[in-house]
């Protein structure tokens, strides 16, 4: 095995972590009482005349790496909240339950112990499973007040991958590409996660395996059962359909959730959603256009708009 001489993956954590605390986060734990821990950042002093924004990143890393670029920007308009999922960065738990219901209690839980009251919410990929979920809870300590889903299959069924949606049609094979631990399995996640993956073809292999010895190898079983549970007796018939204003974002090229499953969720909300195709982009637009998604992201969330140079998707 070859071994980089310095970690890269380390080095860019301590990058995002000086990202975050420049936007005035600060690292906090909650303990949830019930053999959950969870780790998230928050605003140090939150500020009442700014609304409160909860973002929640997929499977791919941790909060750090897929909110990282953008947290400046946003924590400048909005009181800024980013959670670990449990099984990812500084979040876990002793239960058995894998369900993006679950995912979505402990985060609703995190906002409460916060004293959030109104939250607008987004999700990349898994995330968005997340973010919808949360839309979708009744309670009364914490209104959501507006949703963001980027790339989430939030509307795919069980039989979806049986009859050849997705471009890999068994679930093991699936989880061991979206939880890679060779640096074979990482090279097909982002070419299926990239509109064009030969800009990665020049890392090292080195840093491949820094990153899967970094970012990959804890709670290995427990994430390929958050995908497995994902997917379980799936039914459009059963998601219900959540009342507050939504955008759905998705890339052109996406191969984790093609784009189908963006027309598909769009459908099922009918009016009160909007959805937006980023040209040549994969599943991993917010990487591969960056500036184009925050310039959407940011203009929704402030004024329920997308930028007069983007047209919404009419399906």
């Amino acid at each position: 095995m070859t071994h980089c001489l310095f970690s890269f993956t380390e080095t860019r954590n301590r990058c995002y972590r000086s990202a975050f605390t420049g936007s005035g986060l600060r690292s906090t734990i909650t303990d949830l009482k019930d053999g959950t821990v969870m780790h998230y950042w928050a605003p140090k002093a939150p500020t009442e005349a700014k609304p409160n924004l909860l973002l929640i990143h997929g499977l791919g890393a941790n909060a750090l790496w897929q909110w990282g670029d953008f947290v400046r920007g946003l924590a400048s308009l909005f009181n800024v909240y980013v959670p670990d999922l449990v099984f990812f960065g500084g979040s876990y738990t002793t239960r058995p339950e894998r369900s993006e219901r679950f995912q979505a209690e402990c985060v609703m839980r995190v906002m409460e112990a916060q004293g959030v009251r109104r939250v607008s919410v987004a999700g990349l990929s898994y995330g968005g499973f997340v973010a919808y979920c949360m839309a979708a809870m009744e309670r009364e300590t914490v209104v959501v007040e507006k949703v963001v889903v980027c790339g989430s299959g939030v509307c795919m069924e069980e039989r979806d991958v049986k009859e050849g949606l997705f471009p890999v049609t068994d679930l093991d094979e699936a989880a061991s590409i979206l939880v890679p631990q060779t640096p074979n399995k990482l090279k097909e996640l982002v070419r299926y996660s990239f509109f064009k993956p030969t800009l990665f073809s020049w890392f090292p292999s080195c840093f491949l395996h820094d990153f899967i010895e970094t970012m990959c190898r804890d709670y290995e079983q427990e994430k390929r059962e958050l995908i497995k549970a994902l997917v379980k007796d799936r039914k459009l018939s059963d998601i219900p359909k959540i009342s507050q204003p939504t955008l759905i974002i998705w890339g052109e090229h996406d191969q984790v959730f093609p784009l189908e499953l963006g027309h598909r969720l769009k459908r099922h909300l009918g009016d009160n959603a909007q959805l937006v195709v980023i040209k040549k982009a994969g599943h991993a637009f917010c990487a591969e256009k960056a500036n184009e998604f925050f310039s959407i992201f940011k203009s929704y969330l402030l004024d329920f708009q997308v930028p007069a140079e983007v047209s919404p998707s009419n399906v």
